[in-house]
């Protein structure tokens, strides 16, 4: 399970050394993903390589061999109302072949959110669940996530619901997103900016309000509407 970032890393990575033999250098890849700094380039390696996705040659320069490419990267990029009793269902189709307009469609499931401390962004798919359509609103990419945690619960978003989201990479002050904390995190708060920085708050008193740059935080989508199976 990889996030954006580090399948944009992973991306680069291959293609370089399909392309030329060696891997780019540090200094290339954090360029090449709009990073501040090489220490964001350590830990996207560090997690690539505990994932297994890479492997670091020792005592020779530049030297990463790829063992494996995600399912994001070989077949597609990755881009509150509640339905009580929602079923998941897997299904053979592919997630994004159905029209809007269908009574209902299939959405991907890209594994679980943390509604409390950040963990991991999920950009595999990992289940499909069925929605109508009803709950999505105009033409954008929408996926789903399960909520893991308690942080916002007084919006009556519960531990193991499933949140569909639309992908989006704005928000207003108020909306609840999926955000990316320093391009390995993500979390599900609500987005409000204040005095020049960007607040993710909880819905949950026993969670602090975190207070983040905006070179910090990337949103990845808005909540549209959220699925509770009983």
């Amino acid at each position: 399970m990889l996030t954006r970032k580090q399948i944009d890393l992973l991306k680069l990575i291959h293609t370089r050394m399909e392309a030329e033999g060696v891997a780019p250098s540090f200094d290339e890849m954090k360029d090449a993903l709009d990073l501040r700094s090489k220490s964001g380039i350590h830990r996207l390696i560090t997690a690539l390589e505990e994932r297994g996705f890479i492997r670091r040659l020792p005592h020779r320069a530049r030297a990463i061999e790829v063992l494996k490419l995600p399912d994001a990267l070989q077949n597609h990029s990755f881009e509150a109302r509640v339905i009580d009793g929602g079923a998941r269902e897997k299904s053979s189709l592919p997630s994004r072949a159905m029209s809007v307009e269908a009574a209902s469609l299939s959405l991907p499931i890209m594994g679980k959110i943390a509604a409390g401390t950040p963990i991991a962004a999920i950009s595999e798919v990992v289940n499909d669940i069925t929605v109508p359509s009803a709950m999505l609103s105009g033409r954008a990419g929408h996926y789903a996530l399960e909520v893991q945690g308690d942080s916002m619960i007084d919006l009556g978003i519960n531990n193991g619901d499933i949140v569909v989201i639309r992908e989006q990479d704005t928000a207003e002050n108020g909306d609840i997103v999926v955000a990316l904390v320093e391009g390995h995190e993500a979390t599900l708060k609500r987005f409000r900016r204040q005095n020049g920085m960007i607040a993710l708050e909880a819905a949950n008193p026993a969670y602090e309000t975190r207070l983040l740059r905006d070179d910090q935080v990337e949103v990845q989508g808005r909540l549209v509407g959220l699925i509770r199976s009983y």
